[in-house]
Parts: C-alpha cells; structure tokens; sequence
C-alpha cells in the first residue's frame, strides 16, 4: 500500500477496524473510506455492490463482523451464523467483481477444533469437532477463509486471512450480557468497586488458560501482513503466552482498583479449556506484539472510563 492507496475499512467503528483506521492514519495513510452501518448494511449485497463500484477502494480490510462473548454465541447462533457469511461473502465477492489489489478477511482462533494440541498452529483448521458454544460463529469464519482461498486460487486474486487471539482494547464492547471476557470483568470489577460489593463473581472454574492481545497490536499486525504477505495459508496473530482466567481477574482487579474478593460459579460453563496460539509463522516473517498485558489493561481501563462511563452520564 502505498499513503495515497484508497483503502476501505470495513467495520471502522469496531474494536478491530477502529483500531486499523488508528495505525493506518499513524502511519501517512490518508485516503481512507468507510461507512456506518447505518449509510451500509453490509448483509446486503446490492448495497455492498454499489459502495464497491462508486468507491472503488485498491485495498480492503474486511473486519465487519457480528461479534460477541460465550453468552451472545449461545442465545444468538442463528444471527451469528447469518449475519457473519453474508457480510463476508458481500464483500469479497464485490472486491472481486471490482478489482480490489489486496483484501484481509479477520477470522478468529475460535475456527480451531476445541481439542486441538496446544498451542494452535495453522494447519490444524479442520481437523476437529469446534467448541459447540461458538460453532456457528466459526463455521461462518471458516467459510470466510476458504472463500478467500477459492478465490485466489480460480480468479487469481490476493486475499489473505488472519486468525488473531482474544482482543482488547478501546471501543470493545462492554456491555455485560453480549461481551468478551476482558472488558466484561473490567466493568464487573469497576461496578463492584462502586457500590463497595464484598465480591465478584466469574464464570466457571477460572482454570481455562487464555491469550490476550492488545488492539493496536493487532491493528500493526493486520497493516504488517497486507503490505508483506501473500500466501494462501492462514496466518495467527497473537502474543504466544497465555494465563488463567482466575489470574486475568486478579490482574484486572488490581487495575481497577478493587479491594473485594473473587468467586467463581461453577455451574457456568468454563468454554475451551486452553487456546493459545502459535505465533511462530508471523515472527518469522518480522513481526511481535509489544504490548504487554498490564499496559494493555491499564490502556483499556483508562478507555472505559473516558468513553463508556462519560457516555452513560
């Protein structure tokens, strides 16, 4: 990409797609297009075709999603599995049709099978039943995979996949019922710190191992691979090191400040017991997260306060 390449962003305002627009402005880029969902509803492919051929953007990070945590994938598998394949499919096809130089499809590493040997490398996609919680979710980004693939490999096109790790960062979604772990514990935790509540309560056992990576890492990644890559094959983005969700809520508690204590509901499923994911494809070709998790939370933290909580006022 060159500074003056017009590139489109899909879901902009996302924790991920806001934080590529970030990277991408920090680093000269200044032609850039995007559209609310309100100017674009993705899901729909005569929108999408007609952004495609008056705008014609050269490069398009494609990272719209429908997203969300263990509770969102379990009350809502029919909108994630529906929602998700149209908008990708939109969106490739339409890069297609109107000759885009270079498109990169954010997946997920939930696209592993649950049991897969730790830690997750690229070629264990499909080799597995998936954690039934999100299976819709990551049908839909496995289909987003190999429809890149199918088309780079019968019309020539570069389209390239990433598969990042579990995210954080400014403009996550809080919300408790439809979010993430990380940000949900943040609000958890700064909400019992308010009203002085002699505990937090987490789901499950607190045993399951996760990896957290920054945004704006990924977003560094993400720009990284769309100006160096362009094989066929998936590639993950992540730190490489995990810890245990009982450790995460320690972490954030101290972050936040909370002086309680931490339970655990064990009747409340615990999801796949590990995922960590093999970053040795990405360092070789140059690259490393820098953010380390307590920067990060602190960052994350800082965000909620500034925005979530001056929005509620």
């Amino acid at each position: 990409m060159n500074t003056n390449s017009k590139i489109y962003v899909a879901g902009h305002r996302g924790l991920v797609g806001s934080a590529i627009v970030r990277k991408l402005q920090g680093k000269g880029y200044s032609n850039l297009v995007y559209r609310t969902s309100d100017e674009l509803d993705l899901r729909d492919k005569p929108q999408v075709d007609a952004f495609f051929a008056e705008e014609k953007p050269e490069f398009v990070f494609l990272a719209a999603a429908k997203v969300g945590g263990i509770v969102a994938n379990n009350e809502y598998p029919a909108e994630f599995i529906h929602d998700n394949l149209l908008i990708q499919s939109n969106i490739i096809d339409a890069a297609y049709r109107n000759g885009v130089e270079k498109l990169l499809f954010l997946g997920s590493t939930c696209i592993y099978p649950k049991l897969a040997p730790q830690p997750l490398k690229e070629e264990y996609l499909l080799t597995g039943a998936l954690e039934p919680t999100n299976e819709p979710y990551a049908i839909a980004k496995i289909a987003g995979i190999k429809m890149c693939e199918s088309y780079n490999r019968q019309y020539g096109t570069k389209y390239i996949s990433a598969m990042p790790t579990n995210l954080y960062g400014p403009n996550d979604n809080f919300d408790l019922h439809t979010s993430h772990v990380l940000p949900a514990l943040l609000r958890k935790f700064h909400e019992a710190k308010g009203s002085n509540a002699p505990f937090v309560e987490m789901w499950g056992t607190g045993t399951p191992k996760r990896e957290f990576l920054y945004s704006d890492d990924l977003a560094d990644a993400c720009v990284f691979l769309m100006n160096t890559y362009e094989g066929n094959e998936i590639v993950n983005i992540g730190v490489g090191e995990d810890i245990t969700i009982k450790e995460l809520g320690e972490k954030v508690k101290a972050v936040v400040g909370y002086e309680g204590d931490i339970q655990f509901d064990t009747s409340k499923p615990d999801g796949t017991p590990r995922k960590l994911v093999d970053v040795t494809k990405l360092n070789g070709l140059g690259w490393k997260s820098e953010t380390v998790l307590e920067d990060g939370l602190q960052k994350a933290y800082q965000w909620f306060l500034d925005n979530e909580l001056a929005a509620a006022k």
